[in-house]
């Protein structure tokens, strides 16, 4: 089936080349079109540009491979990725791994794969231990300079030396340390003859700074533990206030754009990058982080919900991971598309989750087919059709795409359709079908309902109808309000389809016993029956259900046993 080459309601964005399943292609990730309005990083870039403080735009998209992105980390990533290619620039992936004891291979490797697939390349790929060398050395000068000192003192210690926000703190006893005996003993942490926490390396500036931050913040911490990238080399380990200004200058890059939590680290960004003497010098700018209702963003927690069992995995289409968002049916495009309509802004707030779905929704009904598949099924049985007599029906691929053509569903006596669609003491305006109703059978004839038949506990169990035998679609013109959905019971499959709902309870994401908020209707399956045509879809693979909603096709999605991930319902809820 063919794709559309336009879609007028996302004149916000070029259209990207994208595959079959509706997957940017890594090349063409969507960006916002050139007459929109500057945001306050652009401008800043401007400036910078104007005043040749650099000859091209660089950036960096850093994240620490201990867990699976999220949506939240989409924003940094589209961010720095956009940013480096709207200026003609270059972005590196570096792995923030400065701590040992949280970080695997399985991150790299995934961190990477959504990468792709949102539709970004980097220019280079670099890990922050690639330059533990040169943080040490670097470290080193710091102490022979007189800037950095070797503190005993424990954690909790430190922590009450630092003062608060209205008191100024104290020196540490072991500030004023000769050199040589820093020197000495910073070299006897790096050769292991310190415990964990037995000893730090200090920055030396100024523990009455009102930014509690720059109150003598630690440089170098002790432990001893296997690392994913080099192994058993070191046991002292650079903080990332230290080290992160050093591989920003050292890659080159122009611009450090990080979330606004890091605005309060910016002194010491700049202290580190002049205190090293780099040339030219990086520049740190924040924007706000994104936050959605009802939607955890703490990696922490994330894992307590891997980890406890609460979902199936990091991929779990409840989760706000981006493997998780794939795995539900979201495209990469809608995803570029969100978060560049949220924007670029110097304050944090909450974006409501029913915009992330408006441009989801928006995406796939430009590009999926429409496929029949009822979810909550009622035989339907049509007692003047001719016995074992299977008729073809011709049905559009999409209603304004011509180009994605036609399928054939076989039409029969007896079929299903939700049980929803009928209702034997309808309220007004019912446009569905009733006792002595009728309604039209896409793509096919009108029925009129004559009787029901009940189960013991009084559930209907076949609702007997009559067709007319003059009034198949496109044959003649008479008109009813109803149109329902349907599948032939002798061929339709059964499927199990999964409807979600968010996993947090309405208010209860930013709690602090978040397990208390888990929504227990969050995961709902079903036994549906789908089209023959469904069954072959491959894992990937959306369609919109018709009247239900838009759906997926699950990895664990076979021929022979077809799952279905509901991905956002029909009716939108964004008043944007």
């Amino acid at each position: 089936m063919a794709e559309p080459t336009t879609n007028s309601k996302q004149s916000a964005h070029e259209m990207g080349v994208r595959d079959s399943k509706g997957n940017s292609l890594p090349m063409d990730c969507p960006l916002p079109v050139e007459n929109e309005s500057r945001n306050f990083i652009e401008m800043e870039i401007d400036r910078d540009l104007a005043q040749k403080k650099m000859a091209s735009v660089n950036t960096r998209f850093p994240p620490e491979p201990n867990g699976y992105l999220h949506i939240g980390h989409a924003k940094a990533l589209y961010i720095n990725f956009s940013i480096a290619r709207q200026y003609g620039g270059t972005c590196n992936l570096r792995y923030d791994d400065t701590n040992p004891t949280r970080e695997d291979e399985e991150f790299v490797d995934a961190i990477q794969e959504d990468i792709r697939w949102l539709g970004f390349s980097w220019a280079n790929v670099f890990y922050g231990s690639d330059y533990f060398d040169t943080c040490y050395e670097l470290a080193v000068k710091l102490i022979q300079k007189g800037a950095a000192y070797v503190c005993d003192l424990s954690r909790d210690e430190i922590r009450a030396y630092r003062g608060t926000l209205t008191q100024p703190g104290k020196d540490s006893p072991y500030r004023d340390r000769p050199i040589e005996e820093n020197l000495d003993l910073f070299v006897r942490m790096k050769n292991g003859e310190f415990s964990d926490g037995a000893r730090t390396l200090r920055a030396k500036i100024d523990m009455a700074s009102p930014n509690i931050v720059m109150r003598d913040p630690a440089l170098f911490r002790i432990i001893h533990a296997p690392h994913h990238h080099t192994g058993d080399k070191w046991c002292i380990y650079p903080m990332y206030d230290f080290a992160h200004p050093i591989q920003d200058a050292l890659e080159g890059i122009t611009h450090s754009l990080c979330s606004l939590e890091y605005e309060i680290h910016r002194p010491l960004y700049n202290w580190v990058v002049e205190q090293c003497a780099f040339e030219p010098k990086p520049r740190q700018i924040e924007f706000a982080r994104l936050n959605l209702t009802n939607t955890i963003m703490s990696k922490r927690y994330l894992r307590q919900l891997v980890e406890g069992g609460h979902v199936s995995g990091w991929d779990d289409p409840r989760m706000p991971t981006l493997c998780g968002l794939r795995r539900r049916g979201y495209t990469p495009f809608a995803i570029c598309d969100f978060l560049s309509r949220v924007g670029v802004a110097k304050v944090d707030s909450v974006v409501d989750t029913a915009m992330l779905e408006h441009c989801v929704r928006e995406d796939l009904n430009a590009v999926v087919p429409r496929m029949m598949a009822v979810i909550d099924p009622v035989k339907l049985v049509i007692e003047n059709w001719p016995e074992g007599k299977s008729e073809p029906v011709t049905l559009e691929n999409h209603p304004n795409n011509p180009g994605m053509g036609t399928r054939t569903v076989s039409f029969g006596k007896e079929l299903y359709i939700e049980s929803g669609d009928f209702m034997e003491d309808p309220p007004g305006k019912f446009f569905r079908l009733r006792p002595g109703g009728e309604v039209r059978l896409k793509g096919a004839y009108i029925v009129t309902c004559i009787g029901v038949e009940k189960g013991p506990g009084g559930d209907i169990t076949r609702i007997r109808c009559t067709y007319d035998p003059k009034s198949k679609s496109g044959e003649q013109s008479r008109k009813v309000k109803g149109t329902l959905h349907w599948v032939n019971a002798a061929h339709a499959l059964p499927a199990t389809v999964r409807l979600y709902e968010p996993l947090m309870l309405a208010g209860q994401a930013d709690k602090e016993n978040l397990m208390e908020g888990l929504n227990p209707a969050s995961l709902i399956e079903k036994r549906a029956y789908i089209e023959p045509a469904l069954a072959n879809f491959a894992p990937g693979d959306r369609a919109q259900f018709m009247r239900v909603g838009y759906f997926c096709a699950d990895t664990a999605h076979t021929a022979k046993a077809p799952v279905f991930n509901r991905t956002v319902g029909l009716k939108d809820s964004w008043k944007g």
